[in-house]
Protein backbone atom coordinates (compact mmCIF):
# COMPACT_ATOMS: atom_id res chain seq x y z
CA UNK A 1 0.00 0.00 0.00
CA UNK A 2 2.49 2.49 0.77
CA UNK A 3 4.40 1.78 -2.61
CA UNK A 4 1.33 2.93 -4.09
CA UNK A 5 0.86 5.99 -2.86
CA UNK A 6 4.41 6.85 -3.37
CA UNK A 7 3.88 6.18 -7.03
CA UNK A 8 1.00 7.79 -7.00
CA UNK A 9 2.57 11.21 -5.76
CA UNK A 10 5.57 10.67 -7.83
CA UNK A 11 6.82 12.79 -10.13
CA UNK A 12 7.26 9.95 -12.60
CA UNK A 13 3.27 9.25 -12.68
CA UNK A 14 2.68 12.57 -14.12
CA UNK A 15 5.58 13.56 -16.44
CA UNK A 16 5.01 9.78 -17.72
CA UNK A 17 1.33 10.01 -18.03
CA UNK A 18 2.25 13.52 -20.01
CA UNK A 19 4.87 12.03 -21.97
CA UNK A 20 2.82 8.99 -22.80
CA UNK A 21 -0.26 11.33 -23.85
CA UNK A 22 2.16 13.38 -26.38
CA UNK A 23 3.58 10.02 -27.61
CA UNK A 24 -0.15 8.60 -28.00
CA UNK A 25 -1.54 11.63 -29.71
CA UNK A 26 1.79 11.82 -31.99
CA UNK A 27 1.12 8.10 -32.99
CA UNK A 28 -2.76 8.71 -33.49
CA UNK A 29 -2.13 11.52 -35.88
CA UNK A 30 0.54 10.13 -38.02
CA UNK A 31 -2.27 6.91 -38.54
CA UNK A 32 -5.08 9.32 -39.14
CA UNK A 33 -3.40 11.44 -41.08
CA UNK A 34 -1.80 8.90 -43.38
CA UNK A 35 -5.32 6.21 -43.46
CA UNK A 36 -7.06 9.31 -45.29
CA UNK A 37 -4.14 10.87 -47.67
CA UNK A 38 -2.39 8.58 -49.80
CA UNK A 39 0.26 11.12 -50.74
CA UNK A 40 0.87 11.91 -46.96
CA UNK A 41 1.47 7.99 -46.23
CA UNK A 42 3.77 8.01 -49.19
CA UNK A 43 5.95 10.72 -47.62
CA UNK A 44 6.22 8.94 -44.76
CA UNK A 45 7.52 5.74 -46.33
CA UNK A 46 9.92 8.10 -48.27
CA UNK A 47 11.02 9.51 -44.86
CA UNK A 48 12.01 5.90 -43.40
CA UNK A 49 13.80 4.49 -46.09
CA UNK A 50 16.02 7.78 -46.49
CA UNK A 51 15.99 7.61 -42.27
CA UNK A 52 17.20 3.91 -42.96
CA UNK A 53 20.16 4.75 -45.42
CA UNK A 54 21.05 7.40 -42.86
CA UNK A 55 21.25 5.07 -40.11
CA UNK A 56 23.56 2.77 -42.55
CA UNK A 57 25.80 5.78 -43.19
CA UNK A 58 25.76 7.00 -39.69
CA UNK A 59 28.96 6.57 -38.08
CA UNK A 60 28.05 5.07 -34.96
CA UNK A 61 28.10 1.26 -33.71
CA UNK A 62 26.85 -1.55 -36.13
CA UNK A 63 24.90 -3.09 -32.92
CA UNK A 64 23.09 0.30 -32.74
CA UNK A 65 21.74 0.55 -35.82
CA UNK A 66 19.98 -2.52 -36.04
CA UNK A 67 17.78 -2.79 -33.75
CA UNK A 68 16.11 0.80 -35.22
CA UNK A 69 16.72 -0.99 -38.69
CA UNK A 70 14.40 -3.40 -37.64
CA UNK A 71 11.73 -1.22 -35.79
CA UNK A 72 11.46 1.04 -39.42
CA UNK A 73 11.12 -2.08 -40.96
CA UNK A 74 8.22 -3.40 -38.51
CA UNK A 75 6.43 0.27 -38.22
CA UNK A 76 7.39 2.10 -40.97
CA UNK A 77 6.03 5.17 -40.16
CA UNK A 78 6.59 5.29 -36.93
CA UNK A 79 10.01 3.82 -36.64
CA UNK A 80 11.65 6.47 -38.62
CA UNK A 81 10.20 9.45 -36.89
CA UNK A 82 10.86 7.97 -33.10
CA UNK A 83 14.51 7.18 -34.36
CA UNK A 84 14.74 11.22 -35.48
CA UNK A 85 13.55 11.91 -31.66
CA UNK A 86 15.49 9.83 -29.46
CA UNK A 87 17.81 7.67 -31.93
CA UNK A 88 20.23 10.41 -32.48
CA UNK A 89 23.14 10.45 -30.33
CA UNK A 90 24.14 14.39 -31.46
CA UNK A 91 22.05 17.37 -30.97
CA UNK A 92 21.97 20.27 -33.03
CA UNK A 93 25.25 22.37 -34.40
CA UNK A 94 24.69 25.46 -32.39
CA UNK A 95 24.36 23.45 -29.48
CA UNK A 96 27.78 21.68 -30.21
CA UNK A 97 29.10 24.86 -31.14
CA UNK A 98 28.62 26.36 -27.60
CA UNK A 99 30.06 23.62 -25.69
CA UNK A 100 32.79 23.18 -27.97
CA UNK A 101 33.45 27.22 -27.48
CA UNK A 102 33.95 26.78 -23.64
CA UNK A 103 35.67 23.95 -23.61
CA UNK A 104 38.45 25.54 -25.92
CA UNK A 105 38.49 28.58 -23.39
CA UNK A 106 39.56 26.36 -20.80
CA UNK A 107 41.66 24.88 -22.98
CA UNK A 108 45.23 26.26 -21.52
CA UNK A 109 44.33 24.86 -17.90
CA UNK A 110 44.42 20.89 -18.95
CA UNK A 111 48.13 21.05 -20.31
CA UNK A 112 50.85 18.48 -19.23
CA UNK A 113 54.31 18.34 -18.11
CA UNK A 114 55.93 16.30 -20.30
CA UNK A 115 58.35 15.57 -18.51
CA UNK A 116 55.92 13.25 -16.32
CA UNK A 117 54.85 11.90 -20.30
CA UNK A 118 58.13 10.67 -21.28
CA UNK A 119 58.79 9.07 -17.73
CA UNK A 120 55.64 6.53 -18.72
CA UNK A 121 57.17 6.03 -22.03
CA UNK A 122 60.12 5.21 -20.54
CA UNK A 123 58.67 2.69 -18.26
CA UNK A 124 56.05 0.95 -20.85
CA UNK A 125 54.98 2.69 -24.07
CA UNK A 126 51.94 0.86 -24.35
CA UNK A 127 50.56 2.24 -21.28
CA UNK A 128 52.26 5.85 -22.48
CA UNK A 129 50.06 5.43 -25.23
CA UNK A 130 46.89 4.30 -23.51
CA UNK A 131 47.55 7.58 -21.63
CA UNK A 132 47.82 9.19 -24.97
CA UNK A 133 44.79 8.79 -26.43
CA UNK A 134 43.01 10.40 -23.13
CA UNK A 135 44.96 12.95 -23.17
CA UNK A 136 44.09 13.79 -26.96
CA UNK A 137 40.80 13.40 -27.03
CA UNK A 138 39.75 13.56 -23.57
CA UNK A 139 41.96 16.71 -23.21
CA UNK A 140 43.06 15.79 -19.39
CA UNK A 141 46.94 15.96 -18.38
CA UNK A 142 48.91 12.63 -17.20
CA UNK A 143 49.65 13.21 -13.48
CA UNK A 144 52.77 12.00 -10.95
CA UNK A 145 52.78 13.17 -7.22
CA UNK A 146 49.54 11.52 -6.21
CA UNK A 147 48.32 9.36 -3.31
CA UNK A 148 45.82 6.75 -4.38
CA UNK A 149 43.26 4.75 -2.09
CA UNK A 150 40.55 2.55 -3.10
CA UNK A 151 37.69 1.83 -1.31
CA UNK A 152 36.10 -2.11 -1.54
CA UNK A 153 32.59 -0.96 0.00
CA UNK A 154 30.34 2.18 -0.11
CA UNK A 155 31.09 2.16 3.87
CA UNK A 156 34.91 2.92 4.01
CA UNK A 157 34.35 5.30 1.72
CA UNK A 158 31.63 7.26 3.73
CA UNK A 159 33.68 7.27 6.46
CA UNK A 160 36.88 8.93 4.66
CA UNK A 161 34.16 11.31 2.90
CA UNK A 162 32.80 12.41 6.18
CA UNK A 163 35.96 12.82 7.79
CA UNK A 164 37.75 15.45 4.52
CA UNK A 165 34.42 17.21 4.46
CA UNK A 166 35.13 18.87 7.79
CA UNK A 167 38.63 19.42 6.78
CA UNK A 168 37.31 21.53 4.03
CA UNK A 169 38.64 25.26 3.93
CA UNK A 170 38.05 27.03 0.44
CA UNK A 171 35.09 24.93 -1.47
CA UNK A 172 33.56 21.83 -1.89
CA UNK A 173 32.30 20.89 -5.15
CA UNK A 174 29.74 17.63 -5.77
CA UNK A 175 28.28 16.21 -8.80
CA UNK A 176 25.96 12.99 -8.54
CA UNK A 177 23.53 11.35 -10.29
CA UNK A 178 21.77 10.18 -7.06
CA UNK A 179 20.78 11.95 -4.14
CA UNK A 180 18.56 10.53 -1.56
CA UNK A 181 17.69 12.03 1.82
CA UNK A 182 18.63 9.68 4.78
CA UNK A 183 21.68 8.71 6.81
CA UNK A 184 24.34 9.38 4.12
CA UNK A 185 23.25 12.50 2.72
CA UNK A 186 21.87 13.85 6.14
CA UNK A 187 25.60 13.79 7.27
CA UNK A 188 26.88 15.38 4.37
CA UNK A 189 24.34 17.98 4.17
CA UNK A 190 24.95 18.93 7.77
CA UNK A 191 28.75 19.13 7.23
CA UNK A 192 27.76 21.26 4.16
CA UNK A 193 25.59 23.68 5.98
CA UNK A 194 28.35 24.21 8.65
CA UNK A 195 30.77 25.08 5.94
CA UNK A 196 28.56 27.62 4.17
CA UNK A 197 28.40 29.30 7.10
CA UNK A 198 32.35 29.32 7.35
CA UNK A 199 32.32 30.89 3.96
CA UNK A 200 33.23 27.60 2.40
CA UNK A 201 32.37 28.09 -1.65
CA UNK A 202 30.09 24.90 -1.86
CA UNK A 203 28.71 23.90 -5.38
CA UNK A 204 26.21 20.56 -5.85
CA UNK A 205 25.22 19.41 -9.35
CA UNK A 206 22.63 16.58 -9.07
CA UNK A 207 20.85 14.83 -12.20
CA UNK A 208 17.37 15.96 -12.16
CA UNK A 209 16.02 12.36 -13.97
CA UNK A 210 18.20 10.55 -11.47
CA UNK A 211 16.72 12.27 -8.49
CA UNK A 212 13.09 12.81 -10.06
CA UNK A 213 11.33 10.08 -7.71
CA UNK A 214 14.15 10.59 -4.64
CA UNK A 215 14.23 14.80 -4.36
CA UNK A 216 11.20 17.65 -4.75
CA UNK A 217 10.66 19.38 -8.00
CA UNK A 218 12.92 22.49 -7.09
CA UNK A 219 15.32 20.87 -4.18
CA UNK A 220 17.65 23.07 -5.81
CA UNK A 221 16.13 26.18 -4.22
CA UNK A 222 16.32 24.45 -0.97
CA UNK A 223 19.52 23.73 -1.03
CA UNK A 224 20.54 27.12 -1.93
CA UNK A 225 18.19 28.48 1.34
CA UNK A 226 21.57 26.88 3.15
CA UNK A 227 23.84 28.88 1.53
CA UNK A 228 25.22 26.33 -1.00
CA UNK A 229 24.87 26.72 -4.84
CA UNK A 230 23.09 24.01 -6.32
CA UNK A 231 21.34 23.45 -9.62
CA UNK A 232 19.89 19.95 -11.48
CA UNK A 233 21.29 18.68 -14.50
CA UNK A 234 18.99 18.84 -17.53
CA UNK A 235 15.99 19.46 -16.19
CA UNK A 236 13.23 16.82 -17.04
CA UNK A 237 10.62 18.41 -18.40
CA UNK A 238 7.81 16.52 -19.56
CA UNK A 239 7.94 17.04 -23.32
CA UNK A 240 9.51 14.30 -25.95
CA UNK A 241 13.00 15.59 -26.71
CA UNK A 242 16.36 13.50 -27.67
CA UNK A 243 17.91 15.67 -24.35
CA UNK A 244 16.24 13.37 -21.90
CA UNK A 245 18.55 10.68 -23.29
CA UNK A 246 21.82 12.52 -21.98
CA UNK A 247 22.44 12.22 -18.28
CA UNK A 248 25.16 13.44 -15.71
CA UNK A 249 26.33 9.65 -14.54
CA UNK A 250 28.98 11.19 -13.02
CA UNK A 251 29.60 10.80 -9.19
CA UNK A 252 32.44 13.21 -7.95
CA UNK A 253 33.43 14.88 -5.17
CA UNK A 254 36.28 17.54 -4.99
CA UNK A 255 37.70 19.36 -1.83
CA UNK A 256 40.18 22.18 -1.87
CA UNK A 257 41.23 21.31 -4.86
CA UNK A 258 43.47 18.45 -3.46
CA UNK A 259 41.17 15.71 -2.28
CA UNK A 260 38.69 13.76 -5.01
CA UNK A 261 36.68 11.13 -4.95
CA UNK A 262 35.17 9.19 -7.61
CA UNK A 263 33.50 5.77 -8.46
CA UNK A 264 30.15 3.56 -8.34
CA UNK A 265 28.86 5.37 -5.07
CA UNK A 266 26.06 7.54 -5.16
CA UNK A 267 25.10 9.99 -2.40
CA UNK A 268 22.02 7.00 -1.40
CA UNK A 269 21.69 4.86 2.08
CA UNK A 270 21.62 1.82 -0.19
CA UNK A 271 25.24 2.82 -1.51
CA UNK A 272 26.56 1.84 2.21
CA UNK A 273 23.95 -0.45 2.87
CA UNK A 274 21.74 1.33 5.84
CA UNK A 275 18.91 0.24 3.18
CA UNK A 276 18.60 -3.29 2.07
CA UNK A 277 17.21 -3.41 -1.57
CA UNK A 278 19.24 -6.16 -3.72
CA UNK A 279 20.88 -8.00 -0.94
CA UNK A 280 24.51 -6.81 -0.07
CA UNK A 281 25.37 -3.84 -2.15
CA UNK A 282 29.60 -4.05 -2.87
CA UNK A 283 30.32 -0.94 -4.47
CA UNK A 284 33.88 0.67 -5.09
CA UNK A 285 35.35 4.05 -5.42
CA UNK A 286 38.83 5.79 -5.24
CA UNK A 287 40.50 8.97 -3.34
CA UNK A 288 42.76 10.94 -5.01
CA UNK A 289 45.16 13.35 -3.19
CA UNK A 290 47.28 15.61 -4.63
CA UNK A 291 48.20 16.94 -8.23
CA UNK A 292 45.67 14.56 -10.63
CA UNK A 293 42.93 15.97 -8.45
CA UNK A 294 43.06 18.96 -10.88
CA UNK A 295 41.34 17.27 -13.76
CA UNK A 296 38.11 16.57 -11.80
CA UNK A 297 38.44 20.27 -10.76
CA UNK A 298 38.49 20.97 -14.34
CA UNK A 299 35.59 18.60 -14.85
CA UNK A 300 32.90 19.88 -12.66
CA UNK A 301 34.06 23.31 -13.83
CA UNK A 302 33.37 22.81 -16.93
CA UNK A 303 29.65 21.37 -16.15
CA UNK A 304 29.15 24.38 -13.79
CA UNK A 305 29.79 26.79 -16.29
CA UNK A 306 27.75 25.39 -19.01
CA UNK A 307 24.43 24.98 -16.56
CA UNK A 308 24.95 28.57 -14.93
CA UNK A 309 25.67 30.12 -17.87
CA UNK A 310 29.05 31.91 -15.82
CA UNK A 311 32.84 31.97 -16.61
CA UNK A 312 34.20 30.66 -13.54
CA UNK A 313 38.36 31.33 -13.21
CA UNK A 314 39.76 27.82 -13.32
CA UNK A 315 43.03 29.19 -11.43
CA UNK A 316 41.42 30.58 -8.60
CA UNK A 317 40.58 26.88 -8.07
CA UNK A 318 43.95 25.78 -8.34
CA UNK A 319 45.56 24.31 -4.67
CA UNK A 320 47.76 26.82 -3.04
CA UNK A 321 51.33 25.17 -3.54
CA UNK A 322 53.08 27.48 -1.48
CA UNK A 323 51.47 25.32 1.41
CA UNK A 324 51.04 22.51 -0.09
CA UNK A 325 52.28 19.22 1.36
CA UNK A 326 54.27 16.69 -0.37
CA UNK A 327 52.10 13.07 -1.61
CA UNK A 328 54.01 10.26 -1.67
CA UNK A 329 51.65 8.40 -4.17
CA UNK A 330 53.08 5.92 -6.95
CA UNK A 331 52.39 5.82 -10.42
CA UNK A 332 50.33 7.82 -12.50
CA UNK A 333 47.02 8.77 -12.55
CA UNK A 334 45.22 10.09 -15.25
CA UNK A 335 40.97 11.35 -14.41
CA UNK A 336 39.02 11.54 -17.68
CA UNK A 337 35.22 12.31 -18.46
CA UNK A 338 33.44 11.49 -21.27
CA UNK A 339 30.43 13.43 -22.63
CA UNK A 340 27.67 12.62 -25.43
CA UNK A 341 28.65 15.45 -27.12
CA UNK A 342 32.68 15.47 -27.41
CA UNK A 343 31.40 13.31 -30.76
CA UNK A 344 34.07 10.08 -29.23
CA UNK A 345 33.39 6.88 -27.58
CA UNK A 346 36.23 8.16 -25.00
CA UNK A 347 34.88 5.50 -22.23
CA UNK A 348 34.36 2.24 -24.70
CA UNK A 349 37.72 3.49 -26.73
CA UNK A 350 39.79 3.49 -22.59
CA UNK A 351 38.45 0.30 -21.86
CA UNK A 352 39.01 -1.55 -25.54
CA UNK A 353 42.52 -0.61 -25.09
CA UNK A 354 42.93 -2.23 -22.09
CA UNK A 355 41.60 -4.85 -23.21
CA UNK A 356 43.30 -5.47 -26.58
CA UNK A 357 46.90 -5.02 -24.30
CA UNK A 358 46.17 -7.07 -21.71
CA UNK A 359 48.99 -9.83 -21.60
CA UNK A 360 48.41 -11.86 -18.55
CA UNK A 361 45.30 -11.03 -16.73
CA UNK A 362 42.19 -8.99 -17.31
CA UNK A 363 39.66 -8.58 -14.24
CA UNK A 364 36.01 -6.44 -14.75
CA UNK A 365 33.38 -5.81 -12.13
CA UNK A 366 30.07 -4.23 -14.09
CA UNK A 367 26.60 -4.27 -12.49
CA UNK A 368 25.85 -4.45 -16.09
CA UNK A 369 27.04 -6.35 -19.05
CA UNK A 370 25.22 -5.04 -22.43
CA UNK A 371 28.18 -5.24 -24.80
CA UNK A 372 28.69 -3.82 -28.69
CA UNK A 373 30.24 -6.28 -31.10
CA UNK A 374 33.64 -4.89 -30.74
CA UNK A 375 34.04 -5.46 -26.94
CA UNK A 376 32.46 -9.47 -27.54
CA UNK A 377 35.54 -9.66 -30.08
CA UNK A 378 38.25 -7.62 -28.21
CA UNK A 379 37.38 -9.91 -24.84
CA UNK A 380 37.02 -13.19 -26.70
CA UNK A 381 40.49 -12.30 -28.79
CA UNK A 382 42.38 -11.77 -25.14
CA UNK A 383 41.06 -14.93 -23.80
CA UNK A 384 42.09 -17.22 -27.09
CA UNK A 385 45.74 -15.35 -26.83
CA UNK A 386 45.85 -16.63 -23.35
CA UNK A 387 45.00 -13.94 -21.25
CA UNK A 388 43.12 -15.20 -18.08
CA UNK A 389 39.97 -12.69 -18.37
CA UNK A 390 37.08 -12.66 -15.64
CA UNK A 391 34.04 -10.46 -15.39
CA UNK A 392 31.90 -10.15 -11.99
CA UNK A 393 28.15 -9.49 -12.85
CA UNK A 394 25.57 -9.35 -9.71
CA UNK A 395 23.56 -12.35 -8.31
CA UNK A 396 20.78 -10.34 -7.02
CA UNK A 397 20.12 -7.72 -9.64
CA UNK A 398 18.37 -4.32 -9.99
CA UNK A 399 16.29 -4.33 -12.89
CA UNK A 400 15.49 -8.18 -14.18
CA UNK A 401 15.23 -7.46 -17.61
CA UNK A 402 18.75 -6.09 -17.83
CA UNK A 403 19.68 -8.95 -15.76
CA UNK A 404 18.53 -11.33 -18.73
CA UNK A 405 20.29 -9.68 -21.10
CA UNK A 406 23.62 -9.56 -18.73
CA UNK A 407 23.33 -13.18 -18.74
CA UNK A 408 22.39 -13.50 -22.38
CA UNK A 409 26.31 -12.75 -23.21
CA UNK A 410 27.55 -15.38 -20.94
CA UNK A 411 27.41 -18.50 -23.32
CA UNK A 412 29.68 -16.48 -25.86
CA UNK A 413 31.70 -15.54 -23.84
CA UNK A 414 32.25 -18.70 -21.76
CA UNK A 415 32.69 -20.66 -24.87
CA UNK A 416 35.79 -18.21 -26.09
CA UNK A 417 37.39 -19.23 -22.15
CA UNK A 418 36.33 -16.45 -20.37
CA UNK A 419 35.58 -16.90 -16.58
CA UNK A 420 32.11 -15.80 -15.81
CA UNK A 421 31.25 -14.97 -11.83
CA UNK A 422 27.97 -13.65 -10.41
CA UNK A 423 28.57 -11.72 -6.51
CA UNK A 424 25.99 -14.37 -4.81
CA UNK A 425 25.61 -11.78 -1.27
CA UNK A 426 23.79 -9.40 -3.53
CA UNK A 427 24.26 -6.32 -6.05
CA UNK A 428 27.87 -5.37 -7.52
CA UNK A 429 27.49 -1.62 -8.47
CA UNK A 430 31.41 -1.47 -8.60
CA UNK A 431 32.77 -0.23 -11.99
CA UNK A 432 36.53 -1.44 -12.48
CA UNK A 433 38.89 -3.06 -14.85
CA UNK A 434 42.24 -4.37 -13.78
CA UNK A 435 45.02 -5.73 -15.95
CA UNK A 436 48.50 -7.34 -15.42
CA UNK A 437 49.01 -5.49 -11.49
CA UNK A 438 50.08 -2.45 -13.77
CA UNK A 439 46.92 -1.20 -15.27
CA UNK A 440 43.32 0.12 -14.16
CA UNK A 441 39.96 2.12 -14.32
CA UNK A 442 37.81 2.88 -11.45
CA UNK A 443 34.92 4.81 -12.88
CA UNK A 444 31.13 5.28 -13.40
CA UNK A 445 31.25 3.74 -16.88
CA UNK A 446 28.94 0.73 -16.88
CA UNK A 447 29.36 -1.65 -19.75
CA UNK A 448 26.24 -0.75 -21.10
CA UNK A 449 25.03 1.39 -24.27
CA UNK A 450 23.75 4.48 -22.04
CA UNK A 451 27.02 4.64 -20.10
CA UNK A 452 28.89 4.39 -23.53
CA UNK A 453 27.53 6.33 -25.61
CA UNK A 454 24.58 8.84 -24.34
CA UNK A 455 25.46 10.08 -20.98
CA UNK A 456 28.25 12.03 -18.74
CA UNK A 457 30.70 10.24 -17.07
CA UNK A 458 33.98 9.97 -15.36
CA UNK A 459 37.06 7.50 -14.36
CA UNK A 460 40.47 7.51 -13.28
CA UNK A 461 43.03 5.48 -15.22
CA UNK A 462 45.68 4.48 -13.45
CA UNK A 463 49.29 3.02 -14.14
CA UNK A 464 51.02 1.21 -10.85
CA UNK A 465 49.36 3.08 -7.98
CA UNK A 466 48.56 1.88 -4.53
CA UNK A 467 44.60 1.88 -5.52
CA UNK A 468 45.61 -0.91 -7.82
CA UNK A 469 47.31 -3.07 -5.45
CA UNK A 470 44.40 -2.73 -3.01
CA UNK A 471 41.72 -3.37 -6.41
CA UNK A 472 44.21 -6.66 -7.01
CA UNK A 473 43.31 -7.51 -3.54
CA UNK A 474 39.78 -7.03 -3.19
CA UNK A 475 39.58 -9.29 -6.45
CA UNK A 476 40.63 -12.11 -4.35
CA UNK A 477 37.94 -11.66 -1.75
CA UNK A 478 35.17 -10.95 -4.47
CA UNK A 479 36.70 -14.25 -6.25
CA UNK A 480 35.56 -16.22 -2.94
CA UNK A 481 32.24 -14.21 -1.94
CA UNK A 482 31.48 -15.06 -6.14
CA UNK A 483 29.84 -18.40 -8.25
CA UNK A 484 31.28 -19.38 -11.48
CA UNK A 485 28.69 -19.40 -14.06
CA UNK A 486 29.58 -22.33 -16.42
CA UNK A 487 27.79 -23.08 -19.49
CA UNK A 488 25.49 -26.14 -18.15
CA UNK A 489 24.17 -22.91 -16.43
CA UNK A 490 23.63 -21.31 -19.64
CA UNK A 491 22.06 -24.27 -21.21
CA UNK A 492 19.54 -25.25 -18.71
CA UNK A 493 17.48 -21.82 -19.48
CA UNK A 494 14.33 -22.68 -20.78
CA UNK A 495 13.34 -21.87 -24.11
CA UNK A 496 11.07 -19.42 -23.22
CA UNK A 497 13.51 -17.40 -21.72
CA UNK A 498 15.61 -17.85 -24.17
CA UNK A 499 13.63 -16.17 -26.79
CA UNK A 500 12.90 -13.16 -24.29
CA UNK A 501 16.80 -13.47 -23.54
CA UNK A 502 17.37 -12.98 -27.50
CA UNK A 503 14.44 -10.32 -28.15
CA UNK A 504 16.04 -8.01 -25.19
CA UNK A 505 19.32 -8.80 -26.43
CA UNK A 506 18.52 -7.68 -29.82
CA UNK A 507 16.84 -4.07 -28.53
CA UNK A 508 19.19 -3.31 -25.64
CA UNK A 509 21.09 -0.36 -27.41
CA UNK A 510 17.55 1.04 -27.38
CA UNK A 511 16.99 0.68 -23.74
Amino acid sequence: MKKIRHLLTSRWLVTGLLILIQILFFIGLILQISSYFYYVQLFLFIISFFTVLSIINYHSNPTFKLPWILLIILFPLLGGVLYWIFGKKYVNKTYYKKIHKQHLEGEQYWREDYTIRKELKEQNILAERQSRYIYHYADMPLWKNTETTYYPVGEAYFKDLIHDLRQAKHFIFLEFFIIHEGKMWNSILGILKEKAKEGVDIRIIYDDIGCIDLLPKYYYKTIASYGIKCVPFNRFIPIVSVFHNNRDHRKMVIIDGMTAFTGGINLADEYINEKKRFGHWKDTAVRLTGDGVWNFTLLFLDSWNHLCKTDSDYNSFRPNYNHKETFKGTGFVQPYGDSPFDRELIGETVYLNIINQAKQYLYINTPYLIISYEIVVALSNAAKRGVDVRITTPHIPDKWYIHIITQSYYQTLIEAGIHIYEYIPGFIHAKSFLADDEIGVISTINLDYRSLVHHYECGVWMYKTTALKQLKEDHEQLRKESKEIDLAFCRAIPWYKRWIKDLLQLFAPLL
